[in-house]
C-alpha cells in the first residue's frame, strides 16, 4: 500500500506566472507545479502542494532553485536538481511578482506594498534557508512588476500607484530613489535594457533607453539615464559591492509608444534581453512580438478571444510561452518558423469518468466539456482528443482489445472511437432520445450496454453492426452504472431505485437476480473472480455480495471514513455532519485483495476485503481554495448574504480584467471554485497505479520503485574510480555496467563516447536488459547537448535497436521520450546541414568540378 503521488493529468492552466529553464516549461496547475520537457515530450508534476492556487513562479538562472508562491503568500523553495523541498515560508501578504537576480545570489519579492530582497538558499544545512537582505517601502500600492540590472546591483519596481521606482541593492549614502511617473494605468512590466539594446539605439540614431515601462493601457515609455556634470566626484566610482551606474544623475522620458489595440487592454508582457525581443499580450487574445529598440512588429498571432494572462521566453529567445486562464491553455510558439512547439489543453470542466487500458499504459477520460481525451501514463501527455459529443460525457471505457474506446453522453449517443485511425467509427443511439449515464463493454468486446437517466432502461448494441439488440427494462430509477463480470456474460446494473440487478445478456434470460438495498445505489464493481460484487449506497455503506447466491456476505460502514471537510454552505461542523457523504465509485485490485472507494469527499479510502477494515485513507488535495478541504471555517468570511468569497465588489483591486469588473455585485455565476470530490476511481490492471478524477484533474498514484533494494549492487569496487580504471584497460563493458549501477548519467555518457566503434557489437550483444533504458536515456542526453559525435551515437543506437528490439518494445513507455528527443535532434541536424549545403551549393559544385 505504499502508493505515492506520481503525476497530475488533465489539469488546465488557471492563471499564475509561467517560467522556462532550459527546455523545461514550469506552469502552475492548481496548488501544484507542472514540469513539461519540450524536447523529450514528457510532463510531470512536483509532489509538493501549496495551501492555495499558485500565483507566482520564478527560477534561478542556473535552473536549480524554484520559488513558488500561492495566492495567500505562502511559498515553497524547491531544489529542482534533487527534487527536494528546502523550505516552507509565509510572507503574510499577497505576492504578485518575484525575480532572481542575474547572478543568482538574491531574489526580490513584491510583498504587498513592499519589496523584499532575500539571499538565495545555500548548500549548507540551515534552520532558516532564506535570509532577508533589505526591505524597500516607498510605494503606496501593491508591487506588480520587478526587474534587475545586468550587474545585479540595481532593482526597479512598478506599483499600482502608477509609479516606477529604482533602488540600489546595497545602501548608498545620499541616494534618493527616483520616482518615474506618467503612466495613466498600472504598469505591468518594467525592464532594464542591456548593452546590446543601447548600442543598437545609438546606431539607429535614437535616444539611448536605459529602462522600459509598460502599462495596462498599452503605453510603452522609454527612459534615459544621464549623469549630472556637477556633483560628487565619487559618483562614477564603484565600490566592491555596489555599482553606481544609476547614482549621481537623473532620469528623463525620451520616447513613447502606444499599442493601438482598440477595445482591449495589455494584460501580459515579457522581454528577452539577449535577442532584444518584446512580447505583449492583450485582453482579446492577441499577442505581438516587437524588435527592440526600434519597436518594429516582428510577428502577430491570435489564440482566441480570451485574455492572455502570462508570457515568458526560453533561454535562447526562440520560443515564447503564452498562457490563457479562460481557455485553460498553454501555448509554446516558435516565432522564427511560425510553428507550435506545444499546444496542450486539459479539460475545461470537471472530469467525470476515466478508465485504464488493459496494459495500463493509457488512460481515457471524459468530461462535462463534452470531450474525450486519451493520455499516456508514462509521459503524462494527451495524444488525441475527440470532440464529437454535443453534451457532457458521463462514462468512458476501453474495449478489451485496446483498439477502441467507447463513451456515453447526455446528448443521447454512445460513440466508439478507433485508436488506430483516431476517428469515431460507430455511433449508437436509442429509438427515442434519452440521456445515457453509464456504459459497459463485455469481455469479448462485441456487446455494448448503456444505462439511461430518464427512461430507466438499459440498451444493448452490437459494436460490429451498430444494431440495437435488446432493451432491458426493470429499473424504476436512473441507471447510474453498468458493469460486466470478468470473463462472464453476467451484467450488473446499479440504479437509484435502491437495487442492483444482474442480467444474462447473451442467453436472453433477462433479469437474473435483484440485490435489494435500503438506499439509492451509486456504484457497483465486480470482484476479479466474477462471483462477488461490491455496491455503495447513499448512506455511505459498501455491500459485499455473493452474486451467485444473491446473499450479502458483509457490510462496510464507511460514512465516517469518508466524512471530512466542511463546505462553506454547511450549517454544521465537519465532525458533526456526515450527511451526503457517500462513495460514488468503486474499484477492486487485480487480485481482489483490496477495494478502492472514492466519493463526495476529499478522501479516497482503501479497504481490505478479507478483514473488512480500512487500510489507508488518501487526501487527494490540500488546496484550501477548493470548497470542502478545510475542516474548520473562519466565521469572519460568513455574512448575511452568504460566504464572502462569493461576493465580488465592482471596485475590487483584484479584478484582473475589465470583463470581470463589469459583472454585477453578488453575481456568482462566474465563480469557478469547485467542491473537493472524487467523481471516479480506477486501478491499473498491473496493480501498480491507480487514478482518481477530481476537479483539479486526474491524480495518479503509483508504487514507489525508486527505493527497491538490490544486493547485487553492493560491492566495494562499484566506484567512479573503477569506471575510469576499467576504461584504461579496455574493459568497456565492465565500465558501462558499473556506471549504470552507480546511476551517474555523466559517467554513462563518458563511457558511451569513449567506447571504440569496433567494439560496439560485442559490448551491446552482452548487455543485460536492465541496462538498456539508462543507456538509451544517456544517448538522448548526448544528442540534445549538441554533441559533434553524431555518427558515434547513431552507431550505438543501431546496435542497441538491432540486438535488443524486444526489450525496447516491452519498455516503450520508458524509452519513448528519449527516442523522441533523439529524433528531434536528428531532424534539427538534418535541417541545419541541408540549409548549409543549399546556401553553398555553387561553391560545392565548383569544388567538385575543380577536381
Amino acid at each position: 500500500m505504499d502508493y505515492k503521488f506520481r503525476n497530475l493529468l488533465g489539469a488546465p492552466y488557471k492563471g499564475g506566472s509561467v517560467a522556462m529553464t532550459g527546455d523545461t516549461l514550469l506552469s502552475p496547475v492548481g496548488n501544484r507545479v507542472s514540469q513539461i520537457d519540450l524536447v523529450k515530450s514528457t510532463s510531470s508534476t512536483l509532489p509538493y502542494e501549496l495551501g492555495s492556487h499558485v500565483r507566482t513562479l520564478c527560477v534561478s538562472p542556473d535552473g536549480v532553485f524554484l520559488f513558488a508562491v500561492d495566492e495567500t503568500g505562502r511559498a515553497l523553495v524547491i531544489n529542482r536538481k534533487h527534487n527536494a523541498l528546502l523550505h516552507h515560508f509565509s510572507f503574510k501578504n499577497v505576492v504578485r511578482t518575484a525575480r532572481f537576480s542575474p547572478d543568482g545570489k538574491y531574489i526580490a519579492v513584491g510583498v504587498g506594498r513592499l519589496v523584499q530582497v532575500w539571499h538565495r538558499p545555500g548548500l549548507a544545512k540551515s534552520t532558516n534557508p532564506l535570509e532577508l537582505h533589505r526591505t524597500y517601502g516607498h510605494c503606496h500600492a501593491d508591487i506588480v512588476s520587478l526587474d534587475w540590472s545586468d550587474d545585479s546591483c540595481w532593482l526597479v519596481a512598478g506599483s499600482k500607484d502608477l509609479t516606477v521606482r529604482v533602488w540600489s541593492l546595497h545602501s548608498i549614502d545620499t541616494y534618493l530613489p527616483p520616482t518615474l511617473t506618467g503612466h495613466k494605468e498600472s504598469p505591468i512590466g518594467v525592464y532594464f535594457t542591456t548593452k546590446n539594446i543601447r548600442e543598437s539605439a545609438e546606431l539607429l540614431g535614437k535616444n539611448v533607453p536605459h529602462l522600459y515601462t509598460l502599462s495596462k493601457d498599452g503605453a510603452l515609455f522609454a527612459w534615459h539615464y544621464a549623469k549630472d556634470k556637477v556633483g560628487d566626484e565619487d559618483t562614477d566610482k564603484d565600490d566592491a559591492e555596489q555599482s553606481r551606474t544609476y547614482f549621481g544623475g537623473h532620469w528623463s522620458l525620451v520616447d513613447k509608444y502606444y499599442f493601438n489595440q482598440r477595445g482591449s487592454k495589455m494584460t501580459a508582457c515579457t522581454v528577452h534581453k539577449g535577442v532584444g525581443i518584446l512580447a505583449v499580450g492583450f485582453s482579446r487574445g492577441l499577442f505581438e512580438l516587437l524588435q527592440l529598440p526600434d519597436l518594429t512588429t516582428v510577428h502577430t498571432l491570435s489564440i482566441g478571444h480570451d485574455p492572455i494572462d502570462s508570457m515568458c521566453f526560453n533561454d535562447s529567445g526562440e520560443w515564447v510561452v503564452v498562457g490563457s486562464a479562460n481557455l485553460g491553455q498553454m501555448l509554446v510558439w516558435e516565432w522564427r518558423s511560425e510553428t507550435y512547439v506545444l499546444k496542450q489543453q486539459g479539460h475545461a470542466y470537471d472530469i467525470t469518468s476515466l478508465d485504464f487500458s488493459q496494459d495500463g499504459s493509457m488512460i481515457v477520460t471524459g468530461s462535462t466539456d463534452a470531450k474525450v481525451k486519451l493520455w499516456t501514463v508514462a509521459n503524462g501527455f494527451c495524444f488525441v482528443t475527440f470532440s464529437d459529443h454535443a453534451a457532457p460525457v458521463t462514462a468512458t471505457s476501453f474495449v478489451p482489445s485496446g483498439h477502441a474506446v467507447v463513451s456515453a453522453s447526455l446528448d443521447g449517443t454512445v460513440r466508439a472511437f478507433d485508436l488506430i485511425r483516431y476517428r469515431n467509427f460507430r455511433t449508437l443511439t436509442s429509438p427515442k432520445p434519452v440521456q445515457f449515464t453509464s456504459v459497459g463493454v463485455d469481455p469479448s468486446g462485441d456487446i455494448i450496454v448503456a444505462g439511461s437517466k430518464d427512461t430507466f432502461e438499459i440498451f444493448v448494441w452490437s459494436l460490429k453492426t451498430g444494431k440495437l439488440l435488446d432493451i432491458l427494462a426493470a429499473h424504476e430509477g436512473p441507471v447510474v452504472m453498468t458493469k460486466f463480470a470478468p470473463g462472464s456474460s453476467i451484467l450488473a446494473s446499479a440504479s437509484w431505485d435502491a437495487t442492483v440487478r444482474t442480467w444474462d445478456v447473451f442467453n436472453s434470460k433477462g433479469n437474473v437476480d435483484v440485490l435489494q438495498h435500503n438506499h439509492d445505489v451509486l456504484a457497483v464493481a465486480w470482484h476479479p473472480d466474477g462471483k462477488h460484487l461490491a455496491s455503495s449506497t447513499l448512506d455511505g455503506q459498501i455491500y459485499y455480495w455473493n452474486a451467485v447466491d444473491a446473499d450479502i456476505e458483509f457490510v462496510i460502514h464507511g460514512r465516517r471514513d469518508i466524512a471530512g471537510g466542511r463546505s462553506k454552505y454547511d450549517r454544521r461542523a465537519a465532525g458533526n455532519s456526515s450527511s451526503g457523504r457517500a462513495f460514488t465509485s468503486l474499484a477492486f485490485s487485480a487480485d481482489g485483495s483490496f477495494l478502492l472507494a472514492g466519493g463526495s469527499s476529499k478522501y479516497v479510502c482503501v479497504y481490505d476485503v478479507r478483514e473488512q477494515v480500512m487500510l489507508r485513507r488518501f487526501q487527494i488535495s490540500h488546496n484550501k481554495a477548493l470548497d470542502g478541504v478545510l475542516d474548520q471555517l473562519n466565521s469572519k468570511y460568513m455574512t448575511d448574504a452568504g460566504p464572502l468569497t462569493d461576493i465580488r465588489d465592482v471596485n475590487s483591486d483584484d479584478d484582473e480584467h475589465d470583463e470581470t469588473a463589469r459583472r454585477l455585485p453578488g453575481d456568482v455565476s462566474y465563480q469557478s471554485q469547485g467542491s473537493m470530490t472524487t467523481r471516479c476511481v480506477s486501478l491499473s490492471p498491473t496493480g501498480r497505479t491507480w487514478a482518481a478524477a477530481t476537479p483539479g484533474g486526474v491524480l495518479l498514484y503509483g508504487l514507489d520503485s525508486t527505493m527497491t533494494f538490490d544486493p547485487t549492487d553492493l560491492a566495494e569496487d562499484i566506484t567512479p574510480a573503477a569506471v575510469l580504471q576499467s576504461m584504461n584497460v579496455g574493459a568497456y563493458l565492465r565500465a558501462l555496467l558499473i556506471a549504470v549501477r552507480l546511476g551517474d548519467g555523466d559517467l554513462i555518457q563518458q563511457v558511451l563516447l569513449c567506447t571504440p566503434p569496433t567494439m560496439l557489437p560485442s559490448v551491446v550483444a552482452t548487455l543485460p536488459s536492465s541496462a538498456i533504458v539508462p543507456i538509451i536515456q544517456s544517448l538522448g542526453d548526448i544528442m540534445n547537448s549538441g554533441t559533434p559525435h553524431i555518427e558515434h551515437v547513431i552507431a550505438w543506437l543501431q546496435q542497441v535497436c538491432t540486438r535488443h528490439a524486444l526489450v525496447l518494445q516491452d519498455m516503450s513507455h520508458q524509452v519513448g521520450p528519449a527516442l523522441r528527443g533523439i529524433h528531434k535532434a536528428l531532424n534539427q541536424v538534418r535541417d541545419d546541414v541541408g540549409g548549409l549545403c543549399e546556401s553553398n551549393i555553387y561553391s560545392l559544385r565548383y569544388l567538385i568540378s575543380s577536381k
